[in-house]
C-alpha cells in the first residue's frame, strides 16, 4: 500500500509553509542571520517539540519563525517544502502563509511574499510541481489588523489565490472576521477558514463559516459530524474539508481517522494533508498511510483534493486524468 500511495499523483491543500521549517534549515538560517538558538543540536531542538494541544503547539511554532528574516530565507523555506512534496509525487499544492507572524516582528510583507513567490516559480520550472499561495490571518489578533493585512496584500493579488484564518480559535470565532472576509470576497479572493478539531463551540463555528461567512472550503472541520444537517449542507454545496490526521493525533490525541472515514462514506469531499510536517512528523504520503484506507478510498480522497483545488476546470481535469490513469495501471 505504501508503494501505491507513493505513486499516486497528489494535491496538498492544507500546508502551513512556516510549519515546514525543519530543524536542519532552522539551524542554517540562524547561522546565516547571526541568531543564537537555545539548542546545541538538532536532536535537542526536536525534543523541544513538546506539545499536546493547540496553544502549546502554537507557542513553539511562532518561536521557531524568528530565524526567518530575509527574502532568501523565505525562498529557501518554500523551495525545501516543494522539493519534499515533489518527491512524494505531489503535483499541486495550495500553501498557507502567515504574513502577520512576520510583519508583527518587523519583517516587511514584500520580503515574505517575494521569497515565497520566487520559490514557487522555480519549483514549477525545475521540479514540475505547481503551487499557489493562500494568505492566512491570525485569529488571535484584532480584526482591524487582518483588514490592514488584506489591504497590504492587494498589490500582490495576482500571486494570492485566497485567504484563510488560523491560530488560536478559543474566543476568536469566525464571526469576528466577517467584514474582513466580505472585503476579501469583493477583491476576488477565494475563502477558507480553520475550524480546528475539538475546540470550544466547534459546531457553531462550522455553522458560521458555512452559512454566515459562506466559505469555499473548510480546514479541519471534522466536528461537523456532530450535526447531520450541516453534513448534508456541505455535501449539497460541494464544500471540501482539508483534514490532517497526524497533527490531529498529536494535538487532540486522536487522528480522527474513524470520523474522517465516516465523512468520506457520507459523500463529503474530505482530503488528507500534512498541516505542519516539521512539527507533526509526516508529510502528505505519511498522512495518507496513517488513515489505513483501501485503494478505492485513497483514490477517492485524491480525486476530492483535485476537485476542490482553486484551479480552472480544465487544469483540474488534466490532473484527475493522471489519477485515473495511475489507478487503472496499478489495479
Amino acid at each position: 500500500m505504501n508503494d501505491f500511495i507513493a505513486g499516486l499523483p497528489k494535491a496538498e491543500l492544507h500546508l502551513h509553509i512556516e510549519g515546514t521549517l525543519e530543524p536542519e534549515l532552522k539551524f542554517e538560517l540562524a547561522r546565516r542571520n547571526g541568531i543564537a538558538l537555545p539548542y546545541e543540536t538538532i536532536d535537542e531542538l526536536r525534543k523541544a517539540y513538546d506539545f499536546d494541544d493547540l496553544p502549546s503547539f502554537l507557542k513553539v511554532y511562532y518561536e521557531g519563525m524568528g530565524v526567518l528574516r530575509t527574502e532568501p530565507d523565505f525562498y529557501d523555506l518554500a523551495l525545501a517544502y516543494l522539493r519534499k512534496a515533489a518527491s512524494q509525487n505531489v503535483r499541486y499544492a495550495e500553501i498557507f502563509f502567515d504574513p502577520q507572524a512576520h510583519t508583527s516582528r518587523g519583517v516587511p510583507f514584500d520580503v515574505v511574499i517575494r521569497g515565497l513567490r520566487r520559490a514557487i516559480l522555480d519549483a514549477e520550472q525545475q521540479l514540475g510541481i505547481r503551487a499557489q499561495l493562500i494568505m492566512c490571518f491570525l485569529r488571535d489578533f484584532q480584526a482591524e489588523y487582518a483588514m490592514a493585512t488584506l489591504l497590504e496584500s492587494l498589490p500582490y493579488k495576482e500571486w494570492i489565490v485566497g485567504v484563510g484564518l488560523d491560530s488560536d480559535e478559543k474566543g476568536n470565532p469566525p464571526a469576528k472576521f466577517a467584514a474582513v472576509y466580505e472585503r476579501a470576497r469583493q477583491e476576488g479572493y477565494l475563502l477558507t477558514m480553520h475550524c480546528d478539531v475539538d475546540q470550544e463551540n466547534s459546531v457553531e463555528h462550522i455553522r458560521q463559516v458555512i452559512q454566515d461567512i459562506q466559505v469555499n472550503r473548510i480546514d479541519h472541520g471534522v466536528n461537523i459530524l456532530e450535526d447531520p444537517k450541516l453534513v448534508e449542507e456541505i455535501v449539497a454545496k460541494g464544500i471540501g474539508l482539508t483534514c490532517c490526521p497526524i497533527s490531529n493525533g498529536i494535538v487532540t490525541r486522536s487522528t480522527k481517522a474513524v470520523e474522517i472515514k465516516q465523512l468520506l462514506a457520507r459523500g463529503v469531499r474530505v482530503t488528507i494533508n500534512s498541516d505542519d510536517p516539521a512539527y507533526f512528523p509526516g508529510y502528505v504520503a505519511e498522512n495518507l498511510a496513517a488513515m489505513d484506507f483501501t485503494r478505492e478510498e485513497l483514490v477517492q480522497v485524491v480525486r476530492n483534493a483535485f476537485e476542490i483545488t482553486w484551479l480552472p476546470r480544465h487544469v483540474k481535469d488534466a490532473y484527475l486524468a493522471e489519477v485515473e490513469a495511475y489507478a487503472l495501471s496499478a489495479s
